[in-house]
């Protein structure tokens, strides 16, 4: 599975867990982006969807994206993560 594939599917299932913690249907959560209900049913399948649509599904669902460097973290970068954690 390519790399591309996996983080489509992971956050679809993210934005799915979210949707239904909070008891929204798929209709509601596409209302409340102001999107078509077609976008979260495939944002949460793992397909494609514009930063645009996806900004304003996670903004609906009081999410936030957070950009971090890929790949594992540096000794300094995992020490400073716990620390951060531990104050």
């Amino acid at each position: 599975m390519t790399d591309k594939i996996r983080l489509l599917d992971e956050l679809g299932e993210q934005v799915r867990q979210r949707r239904k913690a909070l008891g929204m249907s798929k209709s509601e959560l596409a209302q409340r982006a102001g999107k078509v209900r077609e976008v979260v049913y495939r944002l949460e399948a793992g397909e494609d969807v514009t930063v645009s649509s996806l900004i304003a599904v996670l903004n609906a669902l009081k999410l936030a994206m957070r950009l971090e460097p890929a790949g594992l973290p540096t000794a300094e970068e995992a020490a400073r993560r716990f620390r951060e954690d531990d104050e």
